[in-house]
């Protein structure tokens, strides 16, 4: 959630980052008054507490009529304190409900707008050029034996699939090539859960505008997460973190599980868009004024993993209303695709500040000793998307895929061959 102060000392940071997200900032003066109003309630019935405990201590020194006229008036602050503690109470559930609907304060220098406002930041790697048409990933998978489509739905419906023989080799290469690349930049590997309980979800913002995205176990009340940086943010969960741990990043790799509800009739072929998939996510937990710098190294350290896969991207500031609940900054890394002749989205970093944070309780003690509440940041370093891009991009004419050779030492191959004849000449 965002800082309080903010709202009461500078509203108009708050109604400028609304404006940029394309939100109602009415929002802010409805905050402030359920906050004057929740204050109020709380000083009126602190002071008719205070006033009662005051009299109940002069009942027992008095007597006759004092004695009566005083009982009389334990028995009047008795209910003026229970309906100040109701309205007191009954404000604040207003004011926290309210709260949690408030995005993250934009970062400065974010563009404005919606999804197609993004700015793009640079292009890296030369685009293939090919001698012959070039396949999709989908026809490339089903002659390399590597993706089947048409059982993964048999088994489990629409946008799932399975990844077979070289498939499933090269995402667990592509996996493990991100998972070593993490332990040496100092990032500790965790295997997460991807159960999680309400107060995770809840805590990572993936329950607000995200919901319906969000699979649901009812018997258990159970979440089933979309990624990683759900259990990685729960993790120190009311804790108070060593300040001079920080940062402190865990790589975490896990099944993710989207229901991509609002996205039919998109990207409904092969496995761009589907509903599991695995992941490998950077996540740190760091000083709020370390946060900006973190921030650009997890962007550095997702252009590395691109690198080695050689592949062409792009980098691109994402715009204000396209961030997500919790995230003030947003940098996606998109990847060049032959068949589409356009770039998509592979990995994306996001510096959510301190609102996970506030939400999770996880904090740090300052050299005053008071705690103060931590920054949080994520961000993909690889995951199974990834191989729509590096088979369309080292594609040959005969359909076999040159692998990139970073990979060569995890897959043990340094070419993949078709195991089915081509549909076309």
């Amino acid at each position: 959630m965002i800082d309080l102060r903010i709202l009461r000392e500078d509203p108009d940071r708050l109604r400028a980052s609304q404006r940029a997200r394309g939100e109602d900032d009415s929002v802010v003066d409805t905050l402030l008054d359920l906050d004057a109003r929740r204050r109020s309630a709380l000083s009126s019935f602190e002071s008719l507490r205070a006033e009662q405990k005051s009299v109940g201590k002069s009942v027992s020194k008095a007597s006759g009529e004092e004695r009566e006229a005083l009982l009389a008036r334990a028995k009047e602050l008795a209910a003026q304190v229970k309906a100040a503690e109701a309205e007191a109470a009954e404000l604040a559930a207003k004011f926290d409900e309210l709260l949690m609907t408030v995005p993250n304060i934009v970062e400065e220098g974010a563009p404005v707008g919606g999804e197609e406002d993004y700015v793009v930041l640079e292009e890296v790697g030369e685009r293939p050029k090919f001698d012959f048409e070039p396949r999709d990933h989908i026809e490339l998978g089903e002659m390399l034996g590597a993706i089947d489509i048409e059982r993964g739905a048999k088994v489990s419906g629409a946008r799932f699939y399975f990844l077979t023989g070289v498939g499933a080799r090269l995402q667990l290469a592509l996996l493990n090539l991100a998972m070593q690349q993490a332990i040496e930049n100092g990032f500790t590997p965790m295997i997460t859960p991807t159960l999680v309980k309400p107060e995770a979800m809840a805590g990572t913002g993936f329950l607000g505008a995200h919901a319906q995205e969000v699979y649901r176990i009812e018997a258990d009340d159970l979440y089933l997460v979309g990624t990683s940086e759900v259990p990685l943010a729960a993790y120190h969960s009311d804790e108070i973190l060593d300040p001079k741990s920080l940062p402190l990043r865990y790589a975490g790799w896990s099944s993710c599980y989207r229901r991509e509800a609002g996205s039919y009739g998109k990207d409904t072929r092969g496995i761009l868009r589907v509903h599991q998939f695995d992941k490998v996510e950077m996540f740190s937990y760091c000083l709020p004024e370390q946060a900006a710098e973190e921030h650009l190294r997890f962007l550095n350290w997702e252009k590395e993993m691109l690198a080695k896969v050689e592949v062409p991207y792009r980098v691109i500031d994402v715009a204000a209303g396209d961030l997500g609940s919790s995230a003030a900054r947003k940098y996606d890394t998109e990847a060049w695709l032959p068949s589409q002749g356009r770039y998509r989205e592979v990995t994306s970093t996001s510096n959510c500040t301190t609102f996970q944070a506030r939400r999770l309780k996880v904090r740090y003690r300052d050299e005053n000793g008071k705690p103060q509440y931590v920054a949080t940041l994520n961000g993909t370093l690889a995951t199974t998307r990834w191989i729509i891009a590096i088979l369309e991009n080292h594609q040959q004419a005969d359909g076999s895929v040159v692998v990139p050779k970073a990979l060569r030492p995890y897959l043990g191959l340094d070419v993949l061959e078709p195991i089915r004849p081509a549909k076309r000449s």
